[in-house]
């Protein structure tokens, strides 16, 4: 019988184990993960077979089902064993990618992290046109006089659909007279979906760049358009001895409201339904004020979409997948589109960037293009104030 060498199962499950995802040791294989997992709504993930195979250091690098998780957290929220299922992935992701370059099988990942090495944002576009989208608005950069800095996030800076939140954000945030301002071309991206796709070097380099220009600058309180900057800043950056304030928007603007800063002046008779976006819910417990803003707007009925809160169903760009393809029959936002017309709501709303680009592309994929509006909620504030 062929003896194989040890050696190299033992380098993988160091590697592993130095890259943080030492906690598949305690998974005694039960499969709870594979049954909430969104990927099996729509083809087969083994999700506990990666784990197992992590284990004994036998992963297969070689499949692109390495690349699959979204990181969306049903499956360490369900685990009885309390693994990290999405660390486990994230190191073994680590592994291929030791000197910052993406396999070539996944050529829109790793041109998207040469961008990113190279300028700062996903589509590599000039770092001077990072404030575009504030032009004809009164939007100031950043001083010492300036109380909260707002990071709009890459795709409400660059993407014409999502220029349409930051503008809506700033706008809002102007009528309730807060002191704002922004860094436009000073701004890195916050390196979310690059820390989750394995290039931990790159991650490290964007956050303290991102520190610096803080400091340097005066900032403490950053006010966040995207989940996955909110949950970067505000759980991962700390790691680099920085403690800033950071908020979400939603929670924002159900404070501004609250407090009387802020006065909802028209109706909104409309029917809306609301996705938990899973970096603001899941991730960050963040369920009850996005809620409260849409529930503060009069005319408006909000309907509950299946699976809510917790139980949110992922987009399917959260893990670094937003700069992957995935096929047409294989986007669990097509789900969530039949899920909120299924509620009769004319409008589904949410709160994050990435929601807001799969739910628009799902709505045109599944043919529902004039059946459904998607919107985030700083869209909907914007039309009644």
């Amino acid at each position: 019988m062929e003896t194989l060498p040890l050696e190299p199962f033992k380098m993988v499950i160091d590697g592993i184990n130095e890259s943080g995802g030492e906690a598949f040791k305690f998974c005694y294989q039960c499969g709870k993960c594979e049954t909430v997992c969104p990927w099996n709504n729509v083809r087969y993930f083994p999700v506990r077979k990666y784990i197992n195979q992590a284990k004994y250091g036998v992963v297969p690098f070689e499949s692109e089902d390495v690349w699959l998780c979204a990181t969306c957290g049903r499956c360490p929220q369900y685990c009885p064993r309390g693994v990290e299922i999405i660390e486990v992935m994230r190191s073994v992701r680590r592994l291929l990618v030791p000197d910052g370059v993406v396999p070539a099988s996944l050529p829109s990942l790793r041109s998207t992290m040469t961008n990113i090495a190279s300028v700062g944002n996903p589509w590599g576009q000039d770092p001077n046109e990072r404030m575009n989208w504030a032009k004809d608005l009164e939007v100031k950069e950043f001083d010492e006089t300036t109380e909260i800095l707002y990071f709009p996030c890459c795709y409400p800076s660059y993407d014409p659909r999502l220029k349409k939140v930051s503008q809506a954000t700033a706008n809002i945030l102007n009528k309730a007279g807060v002191n704002f301002g922004v860094l436009g071309s000073k701004e890195m991206c916050c390196g979310e979906s690059v820390r989750k796709t394995g290039n931990e070097a790159l991650f490290k380099r964007l956050a303290k760049e991102n520190i610096k220009t803080w400091i340097d600058s005066g900032v403490k309180k950053i006010l966040v358009s995207s989940p996955h900057c909110f949950h970067t800043f505000k759980n991962e950056y700390p790691e680099f001895s920085v403690n800033f304030e950071v908020i979400h928007i939603s929670q924002f603007l159900f404070e501004l409201i609250n407090e009387g800063r802020l006065t909802i002046k028209k109706e909104y008779a409309r029917k809306v339904t609301y996705h938990d976006p899973c970096y603001l819910g899941r991730h960050n417990g963040v369920y009850d004020e996005p809620r409260g803003v849409l529930q503060k707007i009069p005319g408006l009925e909000l309907i509950e979409i299946t699976d809510n809160h917790k139980d949110s169903l992922c987009c399917g760009m959260g893990g670094g997948r937003v700069w992957m393809e995935t096929e047409k029959n294989e986007r669990f936002a097509n789900i969530r589109i039949e899920q909120a017309i299924a509620t009769g709501a004319q409008v589904l709303a949410t709160a994050c960037p990435y929601c807001v680009f799969a739910l628009e592309d799902s709505k045109l994929v599944t043919n529902h293009a004039d059946d459904i509006e998607i919107k985030d909620i700083t869209e909907i504030l914007q039309e009644v104030i």
